[in-house]
């Protein structure tokens, strides 16, 4: 490898290589880029210079830069153009950085970018609000890629008007498309901290401050995890939360599924594509999945299912992972078992920490709105659409419903006010 090229191991599908190489590209680095599913030369590559069993991984030269994850951190604590050997831009020499956001006030704010935000858009477009969205991402191992849970989500086959159905990334990519071309201007970058009761509301992007009249919180929920302290040390070396992303590094390997719900059955089935056998653990007796995905969960000879049933350890060498400990609820007996990989699909967290204090927030930690049949919040100008307040459908279209909502309680608001 010739020093000083950066290389970049990815898939296709892959949100969090897509996100990885769009900073690399909007910073003017060139990068080679080397798929690890079309050649497993790359994979072995990998996986001898230090990556873990996800991907992106992104190398500079012979030194290990990380995942998506660490590579946003470190553009975020103005460290990455260093570790490039690129000379930092000047403003951020002199501690300053243009700020051109903070002197227009917007109509309307969209924090996310899933079908409720960029419904949300399209709708303010249309309306001619000049609408702006924030896209994210949200950091973490368990944090969505902008464009919300669609993008980790392989088949999408009850969303209207798709009869053939459409992978998540595809739908996601047309919610954009049609969003940017009614004038929708898209920012890649992750709301850090906001101030709803100021007027106008402000909120604060990395080094950059956004004014607004009115805000749709569209911030979805993400991968809620087990807890483990074993879970936590071999994430990335076993442990993943996206199937779609992952499921190739366990091509003709036993793995596990943790959950009981459409996502649980969804990355089993999707695993089966891979993985020799897929087990799928699930704390009680029945699934809560929807009938069609129990019908074919149980009809795939690769899949089988522990009932009653917990993970209470991730088990492994320095390396990686190579079991599970599991308990059974009702008897408390105790077995291990060897997995290659663990995919937890256990559920959701609503993204709402950065609003805590400013909104109301119920048990969970949704959004709590005063009348549930409105999108308005307790703060005049706020709306709240999608997951991040909706704890019982929780559905793509149902999400688009609300931001479509949320755009016309906007527009409306703003209209009063300047009458």
């Amino acid at each position: 490898m010739t020093d000083g090229t950066v290389i970049v191991y990815s898939k296709k599908r892959c949100p969090y290589c897509i996100r990885a190489k769009e900073l690399l590209r909007r910073k003017g680095v060139a990068f080679e880029e080397r798929d690890v599913e079309e050649n497993p030369d790359f994979r072995r590559e990998m996986m001898e210079k230090g990556g873990g069993r996800t991907v992106p991984q992104i190398f500079y030269g012979d030194r290990y830069l990380g995942d998506c994850e660490e590579l946003h951190r470190l553009e975020a604590a103005g460290r990455l153009d260093g570790l490039l050997g690129r000379e930092e831009t000047r403003e951020r020499r002199e501690g300053k950085v243009m700020n051109e956001a903070a002197e227009t006030v917007e109509k309307i704010i969209i924090i996310g970018s899933g079908p409720a935000g960029y419904t949300a858009a399209i709708y303010a477009a249309r309306a001619e609000m000049a609408p702006v969205v924030i896209a994210g991402p949200s950091l973490g191992a368990a944090a969505l890629p902008p464009g919300g849970q669609l993008m980790l989500t392989t088949d999408v086959e009850n969303y209207p008007g798709f009869p053939e159905g459409i992978e998540g990334p595809d739908l996601m990519a047309k919610f954009r498309e049609q969003a940017e071309r009614f004038g929708t201007r898209v920012i890649d970058g992750t709301v850090e901290s906001v101030d709803l009761k100021s007027e106008p509301k402000v909120l604060r992007a990395g080094e950059k401050e956004y004014r607004a009249h009115t805000v749709v919180i569209a911030t979805g929920a993400a991968a809620r995890w087990l807890g483990l302290e074993s879970e936590t040390r071999y994430r990335g070396k076993g442990v993943s939360a996206c199937a779609t992303c992952d499921g190739f590094f366990f091509k003709g390997e036993d793995v596990a599924v943790v959950g009981g719900g459409d996502t649980a059955l969804e990355e089993a089935l999707y695993l089966t594509n891979f993985a020799k056998s897929v087990t799928v653990i699930h704390r009680r007796d029945e699934f809560r999945a929807s009938k069609i995905m129990q019908k074919r969960a149980f009809g795939n000879e690769k899949i089988r299912v522990l009932w009653d049933t917990v993970v209470e350890e991730v088990l492994g060498d320095d390396a990686k992972m190579t079991g599970l400990r599991l308990k059974n609820v009702k008897t408390g007996e105790f077995h291990e078992e060897p997995f290659a990989g663990l995919f937890v699909a256990i559920g959701h967290i609503p993204n709402t920490k950065l609003f805590r204090g400013q909104l109301s927030l119920d048990d969970h930690g949704y959004i709590v709105v005063p009348d549930p049949g409105r999108t308005a919040t307790e703060i005049p100008g706020v709306f709240a659409a999608g997951d991040v307040r909706d704890a019982y459908y929780r559905q793509a279209v149902t999400a688009a419903g609300m931001g479509c909502m949320a755009a016309i309680e906007a527009e409306r608001y703003l209209q009063e006010k300047e009458a």
